[in-house]
């Protein structure tokens, strides 16, 4: 598909500050203010952003459905300090389904996205970016995937593709299948799917130990250093993402960025082909993306992986 993908025509109601979007599931979701302008650059509205959530919800839905859900919230638009919200225990609708968390002194009720009109409930919060967990209800406390964030403190495209490579190639030294995307902001989400057997400790501890021996192999390059002032301009191999209650930007996410850049599946052969950058795909591209090759993860929850044998590796490499 050429040229920039249009937001698709939706019906309105009389009041002009209102959009209805057509494939809610059990009821329309009203969104309010579609004419607000999130990011005034490229002129990108709340309408449009819903616009795009709604064409991508089929290939996004599969991915976060039974993930707590963080909201990262803009309600004047990227140019303006946003910010993170977990909790929707309050003036929040019934229909909205929700898991209580415990936390600390308390406990914290996160949004579950399983389907269009959850979605688009979201997007209504003037949410632009939904972060979620590595575990799904009811098993929150057993990972059903792993999640490697490389992120460079300095434009190195070359040393930042060859990194994602190597990671690649060290997992499969485990016999372990990885998956690849776009962070939609400066690095790549290198993910392995496992099979919820594990629980976080465990995976977190494979995590590090991946990411510390991947760090002894280019120590010229890497880091595990987690203060920037100590990273000495090296790609810092972020590993927490996989400690319980942490995030990650939900594959398919749009980023709070200029350009609206997508968190998008990419190919290994794209990686190593340099086709692909942190902000390749945009809210404006992706549904040619999609209509060409359509969801590059569509299988990937089929191929959840053991964390014994890689783990009993790891201590004799």
């Amino acid at each position: 598909m050429d040229g920039a993908w249009q937001a698709s025509p939706f019906p309105v109601s009389r009041r002009p500050h209102r959009q209805v979007c057509t494939r809610g599931g059990a009821g329309d979701v009203v969104i309010t203010h579609p004419d607000k302008v999130l990011f005034p650059h490229e002129g990108i509205t709340k309408g449009e952003l819903a616009s795009y959530y709604e064409m991508i919800a089929p290939s996004m839905l599969p991915h976060i459905c039974g993930r707590p859900v963080t909201m990262e919230r803009y309600h004047r638009g990227i140019g303006e300090q946003g910010f993170f919200q977990k909790d929707v225990s309050k003036g929040f609708p019934e229909w909205l389904e929700r898991v209580e968390v415990p936390k600390k002194g308390g406990t914290v009720h996160h949004p579950l996205v399983c389907d269009t009109r959850s979605l688009l409930w979201v997007v209504n919060q003037n949410s632009i970016t939904p972060h979620v967990w590595t575990s799904r209800t009811p098993h929150l406390y057993q990972p059903d995937i792993c999640v490697f964030d490389l992120d460079p403190s300095e434009d190195q495209p070359s040393v930042l593709r060859a990194t994602a490579l190597a990671l690649r190639d060290l997992l499969r030294e485990l016999d372990l299948t990885s998956w690849v995307k776009t962070s939609g902001s400066k690095g790549f989400h290198i993910v392995v799917p496992l099979d919820a057997k594990a629980d976080f400790g465990e995976v977190w501890r494979f995590a590090h130990d991946v990411g510390m021996m991947l760090v002894k192999r280019n120590p010229e390059h890497l880091t595990q250093e987690f203060s920037k002032a100590d990273r000495g301009g090296r790609i810092f191999v972020d590993t927490a993402r996989n400690a319980y209650s942490a995030t990650f930007a939900a594959a398919y996410a749009v980023r709070a960025k200029p350009g609206a850049p997508v968190s998008a599946p990419c190919t290994w052969n794209e990686l190593e082909r340099s086709e692909v950058a942190p902000r390749t795909f945009t809210l404006r591209t992706m549904a040619g993306r999609i209509a060409d090759m359509g969801d590059l993860w569509s299988d990937m929850g089929r191929h959840g992986q053991s964390l014994q044998r890689p783990l009993e590796r790891l201590a004799g490499m």
